[in-house]
């Protein structure tokens, strides 16, 4: 397709034609050009790929406290999220926007940047990290496109703007970045300049915070395809993982019908250990929860302990299915067959409580939970086929009896 039919696109997408983003490119005087939409959601309008976020970013030559003051006198709401780099997040109705003045950057130190604001459209791309990131839209769905980025979105180059150590050097997050935008939109194929600069620049990222590093590990572990990105991260020094845990995520990434990244970090996890990726990448415990559920699926299936799976963690199996057929290296019809034997149970509700151990006599406590737990294994380990009155005639009397 031709680059003009491609800009086409702009005209007739959804965030575009909606009202709430016309009112508010109308309020920021977009109709003179002084307010354009930049970012992920020109680029990925352009390739016509889907888009989770529904936000929008701007970029205007309007200063902070003017949109500020515009959006109040209009009713909308307005709040500072990043005033000191010139971005204050409006929200009118459902459309939440973040809208950034004209910057370029006067002092950096990898981490965080001291900026000026201005009106020159052509020094604000040229200080953002990837060509095909420096795309503008007008409000009237013209394209801006100052440094080939449109080429570049067409051709799948993830390309640094200018000198790659230079742009690293400015914020080294962006070391990650590459990576994930050549795995995303890039076909994991990684431009020879960039590839070196990062390389380079492997051994000065300890100043990144382990949480913005774990946000981009995240995006990359949700992807279709990352581990020969991962395999080249760890080749260059900037992700550190074993050789096997590249091997099983490859080995994932073939075999699962959609890969998953709660399964990816379970692989992970099993070489190195759910505290030490917690460690080094600040994840959530929902994060870690997640993954060691899979994990903790993917061993009973190998042990072919299904009841035991599908009744303690019936929301991993799926994924578990695909761990365990990955560390166990199991055929695709073995994987297939443990897959239809755990579709076909049916897992009832146990069918006793701590008030049947109690009516017996027990007295309430941890031996009582200890003792109902016991029952319930017995109950699991029967494939749920010992019914109420057998687990009863099973209680253990002791002298946790009254």
């Amino acid at each position: 397709m031709k680059a003009a039919d491609i800009v086409v696109r702009l005209k007739t997408a959804d965030w575009f034609v909606r009202k709430e983003t016309q009112a508010l490119w109308a309020l920021l005087d977009g109709g003179a050009g002084r307010t354009r939409a930049v970012g992920g959601i020109v680029r990925d309008t352009l390739l016509d790929r889907p888009r989770e976020r529904t936000d929008i970013d701007f970029a205007t030559e309007l200063l902070p406290h003017e949109v500020a003051l515009l959006a109040e006198r209009a009713g909308i709401a307005v709040h500072p999220t990043g005033i000191e780099h010139g971005t204050v997040t409006v929200r009118l109705g459902s459309l939440v926007a973040e809208v950034t003045t004209l910057r370029e950057d006067v002092e950096t130190d990898g981490r965080r940047a001291v900026v000026k604001f201005g009106s020159d459209w052509s020094r604000d791309a040229s200080r953002r990290d990837f060509t095909l990131n420096a795309l503008y839209a007008g409000m009237d769905g013209e394209l801006f496109d100052p440094l080939g980025g449109l080429e570049d979105c067409i051709a799948g180059r993830v390309r640094f703007i200018g000198d790659p150590a230079q742009r690293i050097a400015e914020d080294r997050l962006r070391v990650y970045r590459f990576f994930r935008f050549s795995a995303s939109h890039g076909g994991e194929k990684f431009d020879a300049d960039g590839l070196a600069a990062c390389r380079d620049a492997a051994g000065k990222l300890g100043a990144i915070s382990a949480e913005r590093i774990g946000s981009e590990i995240k995006k990359m572990l949700a992807l279709p395809r990352v581990a020969v990105t991962l395999r080249a991260m760890v080749e260059t020094g900037v992700l550190h993982l074993s050789h096997e845990s590249i091997r099983l995520l490859h080995s994932y990434e073939r075999r699962a019908r959609r890969p998953d990244a709660s399964a990816r970090l379970a692989l992970i996890i099993a070489e190195t250990g759910g505290r030490q990726i917690k460690s080094m990448w600040r994840l959530s415990n929902d994060d870690i929860a997640a993954a060691e559920a899979i994990l903790t699926v993917a061993h009973l299936l190998r042990e072919y302990e299904l009841y035991e799976a599908a009744y303690r963690h019936p929301a991993a199996l799926a994924d578990g299915v695909e761990v365990a057929a990955v560390l166990a290296d199991w055929t695709d019809a073995g994987r297939l067959a443990v897959s239809e034997q755990l579709q076909s149970l049916d897992v009832p509700r146990f069918p006793l409580s701590g008030g049947d151990l109690v009516r017996l006599g027990m007295r309430p406590g941890k031996a009582l939970g200890a003792e109902l737990d016991r029952l319930e294994q017995l109950w699991i380990e029967s494939g749920f086929a010992l019914d109420r009155d057998t687990l009863l005639a099973n209680v253990e009397r002791s002298e946790t009896l009254r």
